[in-house]
């Protein structure tokens, strides 16, 4: 069972930047893909960005492209997501997910297998 846990998210004002971090604590985190999701109240919860393994390959929701980067440091055990240019609409709680048998990256929540409980992201306007 890998254990994630997100951190960085706050209330930042339009335009302004926010650094995500997830950090597992299992042994084998180089194994997986990670994906980043994000859900709005009454919403489904929806990919944002996902990263291969060696991070060598990273996918972007349309809505994200040029403003989102997501890196990995598999010596830290660790997965982020920079996030510049916010958008009131960018509101969510993120999560940020593992899929321990990826065979490229997954765009769907189904695909992952682990879970981090979410941190609150806020954007004014």
């Amino acid at each position: 069972q890998e254990q994630l846990a997100e951190s960085g998210g706050g209330l930042v004002q339009a335009g302004g930047s926010l650094r995500l971090s997830c950090a597992a604590s299992g042994r084998t985190f180089s194994m997986y893909s990670m994906g980043w999701f994000r859900q709005a109240p009454g919403e489904e919860r929806q990919i944002v960005a996902a990263i291969s393994r060696s991070g060598g390959y990273t996918y972007y929701a349309d809505s994200v492209k040029g403003r989102f980067t997501v890196s990995r440091d598999n010596a830290k055990n660790t997965v982020y997501l920079q996030m510049n240019s916010l958008k009131p609409e960018d509101t969510a709680v993120y999560y940020c997910a593992a899929d321990r048998a990826p065979t490229f990256v997954a765009l769907v929540a189904r695909s992952y297998d682990y879970w981090g409980q979410g941190t609150q992201v806020t954007v004014s306007s």
